[in-house]
């Protein structure tokens, strides 16, 4: 079978920042930043299945939230980094989930996943055990997800929402500004774990954006080196920092259940993948 080289093009954004992307990678991205939900991560390679639960995603995105400069911090900022590490921890593969393979038997990637309400229900749920501050932003990142997509069910419950963060921001006493402030870093640090966990970041040093953050500046990404990632401009306290994440690779292509699935799935060893993200 022959494969045609996709054609090479770049996406240009506010503030002459761009993305040096083939038109099957666009379109790749397209999906997973604009329209995914929340599930385990996978990508396929020639040992099998790379799997990255949702949480281990979750953490990367906390690890990363964790460097942010200081100047930048909301006021309730171990709240915010708790937030972001938890953002999407209603989904357990290890345990609740039962969504886990697809029809031809191989696991089931997030982009997959359509709207649950149950879920946003069970996430929203544990973050008021913890605070009103923290289930405001995930209510807000449910929001995100979930605000314009073409599921209608999902787009009123999305929109639905508004209604209980006002009366949760009165109760704690907290400005629109605040929190919209809070959760665009939760967003960015999210959008740049995504990035690093489905092997989206460019080869040959080219340069992808992450997202706008709190002050509405054009970040991008790119890696001089192998497991070495700059950041520009620089959003970060210190000059250079370390980040870790956990993934599980599966040899065996095709599983008869969920239950096959997970069970190998737990007894699989870890690996562990790390990062130096450094200042140009």
């Amino acid at each position: 079978m022959l494969f045609r080289s996709p054609l090479s093009f770049k996406i240009k954004f506010p503030g002459n920042c761009c993305w040096n992307l083939s038109n099957s990678q666009a379109r790749y991205l397209n999906l997973t930043l604009l329209n995914r939900s929340s599930h385990m991560i996978v990508n396929y390679g020639e040992n099998g299945w790379q799997i990255i639960s949702q949480r281990a995603h979750g953490l990367l995105a906390g690890e990363i939230c964790f460097n942010w400069k200081k100047e930048g911090r909301p006021q309730r900022w171990l709240e915010t980094i708790l937030a972001t590490a938890e953002h999407d921890d209603a989904f357990n593969e290890f345990d609740n989930d039962h969504i886990l393979l697809n029809e031809n038997g191989g696991p089931v990637n997030f982009k997959m996943r359509k709207f649950e309400k149950a879920k946003c229900e069970v996430l929203l749920k544990q973050a008021l055990t913890k605070s009103r501050y923290i289930a405001l932003l995930t209510s807000r990142h449910i929001r995100f997800l979930y605000g314009t997509s073409e599921d209608k069910s999902a787009k009123i419950y999305a929109n639905g929402l508004k209604k209980i963060e006002k009366v949760w921001m009165e109760e704690i006493g907290i400005t629109e500004k605040e929190i919209s402030s809070a959760y665009s870093i939760l967003e960015w640090c999210d959008a740049f774990s995504l990035l690093i966990c489905q092997k989206l970041i460019q080869p040959e040093n080219r340069k992808i954006e992450i997202s706008s953050g709190p002050d509405e500046l054009c970040y991008q990404l790119h890696a001089p080196q192998e497991n070495i990632l700059n950041v520009e401009p620089w959003p970060f306290e210190t000059e250079q920092f370390e980040v870790r994440f956990e993934s599980k690779t599966i040899s065996q292509l095709k599983f008869k259940n969920v239950e096959e699935f997970r069970k190998i799935l737990i007894k699989t060893p870890p690996e562990i993948h790390a990062y130096r993200i450094c200042k140009s």
